[in-house]
Parts: structure tokens; sequence; C-alpha cells
């Protein structure tokens, strides 16, 4: 489980982007993340969808303990992210168009890495290498090095990383950026066995096919204030336009 009480993020401006702000910045910070409460339950998919710079990225790296909050709580699975990130880092699998992979690594080298920090047994890594490396189609390049991957491939191995210590909390920040038709669409299935499993998944997005695909509870996020926050039923019984774009975009108020 996911648990957000209040949850804020201020950031500093540096002059730079102060200038490349303009009139839009009145101070020296800005509020990235503003009193953000939610909840993720096991066995359903979470939906932070919001615009880009909407604060979705900064809410999951907080998630992640990447991140330290301004003020207000995260836990997940009943852990504390700022009083003992290690318990939940050992919680979560976590992905992120902006984790870098080591370009002298192979993907198995990689995968082994990860799976060695989080201590599996060599009989669970192997089955996990295999169901992840089947899934994603990455036996194929598993032993070329990682500055020899095109970026889809990298995402491949991306994503087995995340997975490969069948973490029960699950966070996905844009997780199908990059990738072929097919991968995408063996991630949405990667993403529904997750939830068969029981496990907690959180995923942000900002397409709409995804949106309707694989939320069981929706949150719009926008200028980092939290505008919906309910399941997806409910959003679709209380729609006043005629798709979920046109609906999303009336409550960012046209500024998607």
């Amino acid at each position: 489980m996911i648990t957000v009480e209040k949850l804020c993020k201020r950031f500093k401006l540096t002059r730079k982007q102060k200038q490349e702000m303009g009139d839009s910045s009145s101070g020296d910070t800005i509020m990235a993340v503003a009193d953000v409460s939610f909840t993720c339950q096991p066995g359903r998919v979470f939906t932070l969808l919001g615009p880009n710079g909407a604060g979705k990225t900064t809410t999951l790296r907080i998630l992640a303990t990447m991140l330290k909050p301004t003020s207000g709580t995260a836990k997940i699975a009943g852990f504390d992210t700022v009083k003992q990130p290690e318990k939940v880092r050992s919680k979560i699998g976590f992905l992120t168009g902006s984790t870098a992979l080591y370009d002298r690594l192979t993907p198995s080298e990689i995968i082994k890495y990860y799976a060695d920090l989080h201590g599996m047994d060599k009989a669970k890594f192997e089955e996990r290498k295999k169901q992840l490396f089947d899934l994603l189609g990455i036996h194929q390049f598993a032993n070329l090095r990682i500055a020899k991957l095109s970026s889809g491939m990298k995402q491949k191995v991306s994503i087995a990383r995340t997975m490969i210590h069948d973490p029960e909390v699950v966070i996905f920040d844009e997780p199908t950026v990059g990738l072929d038709v097919i991968t995408a669409r063996n991630i949405i299935q990667l993403i529904r066995d997750c939830k068969k499993q029981g496990k907690t998944v959180i995923f942000s997005t900002h397409i709409m096919g995804e949106v309707s695909l694989l939320s069981d509870d929706l949150a719009i996020i926008h200028k980092g204030k939290l505008l919906f926050n309910d399941t997806f039923d409910n959003f679709l019984r209380k729609m006043e336009s005629k798709s979920i774009e046109d609906e999303f975009i009336r409550i960012v108020g046209g500024e998607a």
C-alpha cells in the first residue's frame, strides 16, 4: 500500500530558471507538489495523470526516496520514505526514464547486479530473469554492452531491472516512452499481471489510451495540485465531456 498525506515539495530556483519563467515567477522558489494526498491499494492500478511539469515525476521520486518532501508524509508498505528509506527501497521497483544504465556492462550483468543487491537466491533469480527476458525480448541482446543498445532496448533493460526482485510495490514513471508498439503492449500486460498478483501499482502517463486500459483509480495533477482523486469508474460517471481527453483538458482548465 502507498499512503500520501499533505505532501509538499518546494524547489529553489536558479537565476536562469527565474529568467526563463519570467512573470510567472514571483519568488526564489517554486512549489512543485502542493498538499497532495492519496492512497494506492494492493491489487489496484493507480494512475497519476497530468501534463508535462504538473508534478508527477516529483511525486514519484519522493515515493522512491530519491527526493525528500518539504512537508507531509509518504509511506510505502507502512514504512516512511524519509525515516525508513532502506526499508522502502526493499519493497519497491521504480522505473523512470532518467535512470541511467552503466554503458560498459551488459543487460545480463546489470540484472544480476541488482538481483544481488536485493539478496536473491540463484534459483529465484534465474526464474525471474527468464520470465522478464522472454516478456521483453531481451535474450537477443543480453550479452551486448549497454553502450551498443538503442534507447528502446535500454528501456527494456530498465524495466527488467525494476522488476527482477519481484517487488510488492511498483512505481512506473511513463513506462512505455520510447518503446515500440509490441513492447509497449507487453508492458501493459506486465502491469495487469502485477495487479493480478496483488501488487500495489502506481504509474504516471500522459497517454489517454493507457488511462482507460489500466486505471482502477485516477488522480489528475496540475501545477502541483490534485484536481481529481477518485476511482476511474466515478471519473467516467462524472464526465461532462464526450471523451476522456476532453474531460482531462476541461479539468486542467485547457492548459494541458
